[in-house]
């Protein structure tokens, strides 16, 4: 049983990188799967241009030129995305059977090694940075706002920046004079 069918999501993982003109990272649809040569037509990737020779439809409109169309990837360079990460991941069947004794293979994604970065994730984090707060009368500040107050402190001890003010007093003292 293949692991990529028509119409699944994939992600080219291997050849060029997009900064050097290449495709890898990106992901599209398949399109049509040639189980014969072990390639997959992929929408959107690994597109080259095909010079058609000029002729004539049975109309008489000329058809041919230069057309840009998808071209095979071999199925080693292309892993199947997993729809809830959105990462590329590895695929596993689960064979079971039935009373009947029918068979059936369901695909499964594997658990990936990358961190996994779901929206319920980065919620959980967004809310106990709210969780670290600290009451100051009626209003409730976060910490970060309550640090900028200690931080005040030592910029009240600099004193050599305070030099600068005597140089006003003598330029007042002769505007006085």
């Amino acid at each position: 049983m293949a692991n990529i069918k028509k119409g699944d999501l994939v992600q080219l993982i291997s050849g060029r990188s997009q900064a050097r003109g290449g495709d890898r990272g990106k992901q599209g649809r398949v399109i049509e799967v040639l189980v014969e040569r072990n390639r997959v037509v992929v929408e959107g990737l690994n597109y080259i241009t095909k010079h058609v020779r000029v002729g004539q439809s049975d109309r008489g409109t000329k058809t041919g030129g230069i057309e840009t169309r998808e071209a095979p990837i071999h199925v080693s360079n292309v892993q199947l995305v997993n729809p809830d990460t959105k990462q590329p991941a590895r695929v596993g069947f689960t064979v079971e059977t039935n009373a009947s004794g029918k068979t059936t293979r369901t695909r499964f994604f594997k658990d990936s090694r990358r961190i996994p970065v779901k929206k319920s994730a980065a919620k959980k984090s967004d809310s106990t940075k709210a969780d670290t707060s600290v009451e100051s009368g009626d209003a409730v500040v976060p910490e970060a706002k309550a640090a900028p107050e200690a931080k005040a402190a030592p910029k009240a001890k600099a004193a050599p920046k305070a030099k600068a003010a005597p140089k006003t007093t003598k330029a007042t003292e002769k505007d006085a004079d």
